[in-house]
């Protein structure tokens, strides 16, 4: 997937780009997956509101690009015993919108829903998130990534995975 600048990338090349990011995370294919951000990526899941500002709310999630990485070594690990075995993992997107250019950024909006299934059963994590995708080296690469969980004012499971 090629792109030479934000004003030019089709709602169908980004569509194509959140399906990858899905399956890879779908088979947990963490290194490919890292392999998406960029250098200064910024990757959040906030606990309150919709998120307006990680520095000032609660969050469940929020890494920079060290901590994205460091995060995945956890993963890969065998370590993280909440992930051994991995969960299955099932994801949908849908409602696929590119909502602005910033700079050199295209915006997106998207709905997810993700099925996790492991031996207690399975859960369901809808979200809405937005993605902020930039053109590096002539492919698309994650800038920021918000996934905003609909039930986050719940007691929520244990997120032992990548949404």
């Amino acid at each position: 997937m090629s792109l030479t600048s934000a004003n030019v990338v089709s709602v169908d090349e980004v569509t194509r780009f959140l399906y990858h990011e899905a399956r890879l995370l779908d088979e947990h294919d963490y290194d490919a997956w890292e392999a998406l951000w960029t250098d200064d990526a910024i990757y959040w899941v906030p606990a309150e509101g919709s998120g307006g500002d990680p520095t000032s709310e609660m969050s469940i999630i929020y890494d920079n690009r060290r901590r994205i990485s460091t995060r995945i070594k956890q993963l890969q690990s065998g370590r993280r015993y909440s992930q051994s075995p991995p969960s299955e993992l099932s994801r949908m997107i849908a409602n696929v919108e590119v909502t602005g250019v910033d700079g050199d950024e295209v915006v997106v909006a998207a709905k997810c829903l993700v099925v996790e299934s492991r031996e207690e059963g399975n859960e369901l994590w809808a979200a809405r998130t937005t993605h902020r995708l930039r053109a590096v080296d002539g492919e698309l690469r994650l800038a920021y990534k918000k996934v905003v969980l609909v039930n986050r004012a719940s007691a929520l499971p244990t997120l032992a995975f990548l949404i």
